[in-house]
């Protein structure tokens, strides 16, 4: 069971970094970009931290 979550996990993260690279780079950066950039990778980090802690809690049987 534990094989698969990380099968689908890794195959997630695959299609999302293909998904990136694909993407063209923006040329100009303004302050409106700048805040949008910020503002998802503090939401980013806050939902990888909140999936971790949802994970450690259903290994330890707490959930």
């Amino acid at each position: 069971r534990n094989m698969v979550s990380t099968e689908r996990t890794s195959k997630f993260w695959l299609a999302l970094i293909s998904l990136l690279l694909v993407l063209p780079v923006a040329e100009a950066l303004d302050a409106g970009d700048a805040i949008a950039l910020l503002l998802g990778i503090v939401l980013s980090v806050i939902g990888f931290c909140a999936c971790v802690g949802l994970y450690a809690r259903k290994r330890n049987g707490q959930l």
